[in-house]
């Protein structure tokens, strides 16, 4: 239906868009049908006139506005008839009784104007096919043969005065087209006013969905940011517990080596003013473990010729095993400096035992 021309409503110039829908092309603007309908006024004054020009009828004839058309777009029968002269075309009243006695089926005709107060349009055969063209609708109406004579008739019981056009009206390319093919319509056009009530109900409905929409993605994100704010908390509380932990195992080394900062500030020649490289540091903590490594040989071995049922204590042993070699790394030292110390507690509660 593409071919077909169909002008939409555009303020009251409902006649110029049943002419032009009839004629299947721009033929009239209002500019146009404003010159007709003021000849037919100029046409109407001199009649008036006639009858003498101080008569009180024609006094009262030009206080009236023109018949013909008003300001808002209106154009009378008489103006929309003249405008079809033109083209050779002629109306006849589709329910007067000179043309009900002709007894023409309707689908034989080639077109009708309709008109109910101020709005006109046009019903027009292309090629083997009607066509509703009013200008309120928002495209072409297919109606079927059989449905025309109803559809014209119930337009009669609704008031509206139906006109025959007479004539051959002007090619055009769409009852060229519809001449070869027919068209199908799945679904009848709208009224503008419904196309227009229904796409603001639509953008209401877009609006109100858009702002729930957005609410929930509002909170969605809310959510979302305090589950990362809780996620980031946990987090931070488990980095602190490991440092806390990591505190407490320094402290717990720090204290196990006090044990025996003593005999190692007395044992290890102090060089003040000297910075020793680590080699050197490494070596005479090695020196200062053999040497405790010695000495506590040396008290089991006496404890031992004293209790002969006793045996050694493993830890001794291990400790021995693991200072055996010629050079020792620094967790082994660490862990070497926290068996002396819990070694030398041990020490302390079987001498105070004895006691």
């Amino acid at each position: 239906m593409e071919s077909i021309f169909h002008e939409k409503q555009e303020g009251s110039l409902c006649a110029q868009h049943c002419l032009n829908n009839l004629l299947q092309g721009e033929y009239f603007s209002p500019v146009e049908l404003s010159s007709i309908a003021h000849q037919l006024d100029e046409e109407e004054r001199m009649r008036m006139a006639e009858g003498g020009v101080t008569s009180e009828d024609y006094r009262t004839f030009l206080q009236q506005p023109s018949g013909n058309m008003d300001d808002s777009g209106f154009f009378s029968i008489q103006v929309i008839s003249n405008a079809l002269k033109v083209w050779g075309l002629e109306l006849i009243l589709f329910n007067s009784p000179e043309y009900q006695r002709l007894r023409i089926d309707p689908i034989n005709e080639r077109s009708f104007i309709c008109n109910y107060k101020e709005h006109w349009f046009t019903v027009r055969k292309l090629g083997k096919q009607w066509f509703n063209l009013n200008s309120l609708l928002t495209g072409p109406e297919l109606i079927s043969d059989t449905y025309l004579a109803l559809f014209l008739a119930q337009l009669q019981q609704e008031g509206y005065s139906i006109f025959v056009v007479k004539g051959d009206l002007p090619d055009c390319e769409a009852d060229q087209l519809l001449q070869m093919i027919r068209v199908q319509q799945m679904h009848r056009p709208k009224l503008i006013g419904e196309e227009l009530a229904q796409l603001k109900e639509q953008r209401v409905h877009k609006t109100d969905l858009e702002r729930v929409l957005e609410a929930n993605d509002g909170s969605g994100m809310l959510d979302e940011d305090e589950e990362d704010l809780q996620r980031a908390l946990a987090l931070s509380r488990q980095e602190i517990d490991m440092e806390d932990e990591e505190a407490d195992l320094r402290r717990a080394i720090q204290l196990s080596m006090q044990g025996s900062s003593r005999n190692i500030s007395q044992d290890i020649p102090q060089t003040s003013g000297t910075n020793l490289t680590s080699e050197e540091l490494r070596k005479r903590r090695e020196a200062y473990f053999e040497k405790q490594q010695q000495q506590q040989q040396q008290g089991d071995l006496s404890e031992q010729s004293s209790h002969p049922c006793e045996r050694p204590t493993t830890s001794s042993g291990a400790l021995g095993s693991d200072l055996g070699g010629d050079a020792m790394g620094e967790e082994d030292m660490l862990q070497a400096a926290v068996t002396m110390s819990l070694e030398t507690v041990r020490n302390d509660l079987k001498t105070e035992g004895k006691k």
